[in-house]
């Protein structure tokens, strides 16, 4: 974000829809429909201002983080993604974590599409965001499911609120593409889905060369391995089921991913980014689907 001049950018607390950043740090004002207020980007308790975020609802309860990774004790209440011991030690960020909690904020009726990162131990280390979305748009995801064939652009924000990803998925008739940049607008690579029928399946591109691609494992497109040039797994994407009363009345998904071991750049950075837009560029009717 150093090299981002004054503007207003989607709040990285996630507490309200916009925060003014003066081009080197985030401020303390904030914006609501349009209408100007003051909020600390540290909360007075001094809990941490993406800390006191994620608190709100169930999505950064540790214990519920615990039970997506590995299962739940007393019954099992959730699908988890049944992970063992991760297979690297974590430094704290998207890039260098072994395992990522993706959590969609749930909501009645969803606008905007903002997720939640954590590490495995509950922690968030990012946010990600829907930028860009017109009025007009907005009301089409009220009264249809048009806006899946529109442009859709997401920023993921570290804890610090620096961009660390930008990702567009350009509109679309059929298949999705998503554009991967830094936060400097340099492009990484790019998602490319291959087909339409089956088996979901994605090729991860960098330069115009394929660098490894992703797999669903079953129709409904729940579960992804993905793979590096050579077919080797190296990660894996898993959609935990987030319980039956909020399945039925919100729309929120929930993923957990395992990186199997670090792995070079561009293929981690779009590893990255497959995580947390693959729910974004698969999105269809059916709940499920996407």
């Amino acid at each position: 974000m150093s090299a981002h001049p004054p503007a207003w950018h989607p709040d990285p607390t996630g507490r309200h829809e916009h925060r003014y950043w003066d081009g080197a740090n985030w401020t303390d004002h904030v914006s609501d429909r349009g209408i100007q207020g003051t909020d600390p980007v540290q909360p007075a308790s001094g809990m941490d201002a993406l800390d006191r975020a994620m608190v709100i609802g169930n999505e950064g309860d540790p214990n519920r983080i615990r039970e997506q990774i590995h299962g739940d004790e007393r019954g099992r209440r959730y699908r988890s993604a049944n992970i063992g011991e991760a297979g690297f030690q974590g430094g704290g960020t998207i890039f260098t974590e072994p395992i990522l909690v993706v959590n969609q904020k749930a909501k009645l009726i969803e606008l905007n599409n903002q997720y939640s990162v954590f590490d495995q131990h509950g922690q968030q280390i990012a946010a990600v965001n829907q930028v860009g979305q017109s009025a007009a748009k907005k009301v089409l995801r009220l009264v249809s499911s048009l806006d899946q064939y529109m442009t859709h652009k997401l920023e993921i924000t570290d804890r610090a609120g620096r961009v660390a990803l930008r990702l567009v998925r350009p509109a679309k008739l059929v298949k999705s593409k998503v554009v991967v940049t830094d936060g400097n607008d340099q492009e990484i690579g790019r998602i490319v889905q291959d087909n339409v029928f089956g088996k979901i399946h994605f090729t991860l591109e960098a330069n115009g060369q394929p660098v490894g691609s992703i797999h669903a494992e079953n129709w409904r497109a729940w579960n992804f391995n993905i793979q590096d040039a050579a077919g080797q797994e190296v990660a894996r994407i898993t959609k935990t089921f987030e319980g039956f009363a909020k399945t039925m009345f919100t729309t929120a998904d929930n993923y957990v991913v395992q990186i199997h071991r670090a792995l070079p750049q561009p293929l981690n950075a779009l590893v990255v980014a497959a995580a947390l837009t693959v729910d974004t560029a698969l999105k269809q009717d059916a709940r499920g689907l996407g």
